[in-house]
């Protein structure tokens, strides 16, 4: 029943590799947080490839990409909005 798993990792793998260079640990890494089904928090200076990296996985996996671009006055419910009641 897993014998795909190995082929699917490597395919994984290898369709990231040709967009993302120089960066195998972080796409490990991810890969690892994605196959146990967690978080990652991927951290770093601008132009390492972050954002690349989870927008070509999100692409070979099938998934939906979102991204939210904090900034210091961002606030949780501009994230996940209000409730607005009507008393």
């Amino acid at each position: 029943m897993l014998n795909f798993v190995p082929s699917t990792v490597e395919h994984i793998l290898t369709e990231l590799r040709k967009v993302v260079v120089g960066q195998d640990a972080v796409i490990e890494q991810v890969l690892v947080a994605l196959l146990a089904e967690g978080h990652a928090l991927i951290e770093g200076v601008p132009g390492t490839a972050k954002t690349l990296l989870v927008k070509t996985l999100a692409r070979i996996i099938g998934a939906d990409f979102g991204r939210i671009q904090f900034t210091p006055d961002l606030m949780p419910s501009d994230i996940t909005g209000t409730n607005v009641f009507n008393v």
